[in-house]
């Protein structure tokens, strides 16, 4: 029992570190100070970035579930950051949209898949993944 949960304690740590790195790649390739840009342009990137819809609140974030002609908007806690089919999305995201991607995260999947993920995690915990909208785009 004890070397099972060694074992989850070092893969969510594992998850937490690359989620970090990813972050980190993320903001290094956006956010370049050495980079010339009109000022009109700074100041509509960051009023873009400023904007938050009202539906996304404290601990949650927007991903849209994308896959030919669906769409589907969804409004998921963090905890999913470390959910491991979750983050099987998130790799796939990062293989076919790389890190160019601005505003809500976007992952290549049927808007099905995505909410079997959130219905699963609801059932196995009742803390996280309460899916607070999903939107059909």
């Amino acid at each position: 029992m004890s070397l099972k949960k060694n074992r989850d304690e070092r893969n969510k740590a594992l998850v937490m570190l690359r989620l970090f790195n990813v972050l980190i790649e993320k903001l290094q390739k956006s956010i370049s100070v050495l980079a010339p840009r009109e000022p009109d342009q700074l100041k509509e990137e960051l009023e873009a970035a400023a904007v938050v819809p009202d539906n996304v609140t404290e601990g949650h974030f927007t991903v849209f579930a994308i896959k030919g002609e669906e769409t589907k908007r969804f409004v998921v806690e963090l905890a999913y950051l470390t959910n491991p089919a979750f983050l099987r999305l998130l790799e796939q995201a990062k293989e076919e949209y790389g890190f160019n991607q601005k505003g809500a995260l976007s992952v290549p999947c049927r808007p099905e898949e995505l909410q079997k993920i959130i219905d699963d995690k609801m059932e196995k915990s009742t803390g996280a993944g309460l899916c607070l909208t999903s939107i059909k785009c």
